[in-house]
């Protein structure tokens, strides 16, 4: 009877016995309970990461469009030369409007001169478009370095006003308070990790395309060179 009556008590107190609450993280909590160093560099990351995704899809498109070609052009060109109807090459260049039609056009508007110095103007209208094509990608690579480094100095400035708060109270702090301010420091880490791998990725992914399209205009250049050094 003593043991049942010591069992029952056993139990009553284990359910009178508070419950642990289980604190979760979210990611607006710790963006907003950043300080305001580390919500000034969260701003910063995100017009950064804006940036990225603009220049990212603006050049994309662009490149996109640059590639296209009708398969028919360079016969259509070598059409008109070998007619002498050099006006109508022209126009039909100047209605495709892409890189691989401006390098052609400038070839067919040195047509008479030499085969090298035809060359020459090709190289040098060529090095105008990938210039056109490259627009801004450069400041991709520049974030894709900056934000972790951006990141990086928030958390270095988060730990240092931790560890500030833990000297000025003595070393009595309460642990809990100086983890949180701890991990809170270190999203801005994450975050400027998160917008450096996007526009790693991006500028990764406009220098492969962009690559394309100008292995593209140097076949293209070396069809018409090899067009007009063709025996008549």
């Amino acid at each position: 009877m003593l043991n049942f009556f010591i069992q029952e008590g056993a139990e009553v107190a284990q359910d009178l016995e508070p419950i642990a609450e289980e604190k979760t993280l979210s990611i607006m909590d710790l963006l907003l309970n950043g300080g305001v160093a580390g919500q000034i560099i969260i701003g910063v990351l995100f017009v950064l990461l804006f940036v990225a995704v603009y220049i990212y899809f603006e050049r994309l498109f662009a490149i996109k469009a640059a590639s296209h070609l009708d398969g028919n052009f360079m016969k259509q060109i070598k059409d008109n030369v070998a007619s002498g109807n050099i006006q109508a090459a022209k126009v039909l260049c100047a209605q495709s409007n892409t890189p691989v039609s401006h390098l052609t056009e400038k070839g067919i508007s040195r047509i008479g001169s030499p085969l090298e110095d035809i060359n020459t103007a090709i190289e040098n209208a060529g090095k105008l478009e990938v210039y056109k094509l490259e627009k801004n990608v450069s400041v991709l690579a520049t974030i894709a370095g900056a934000a972790p480094m951006i990141g990086f100095l928030g958390t270095v400035i988060g730990m240092v006003l931790a560890f500030h708060q833990l000297a000025t109270s003595s070393g009595q702090a309460e642990m809990g308070t100086l983890a949180e301010g701890i991990y809170t420091a270190m999203t801005t880490t994450v975050a400027g990790l998160i917008v450096g791998i996007i526009a790693y990725m991006g500028y990764n992914h406009l220098v492969v395309r962009t690559d394309k399209v100008v292995h593209q205009m140097e076949a293209t250049a070396v069809d018409f060179l090899d067009m007009l050094n063709e025996p008549t």
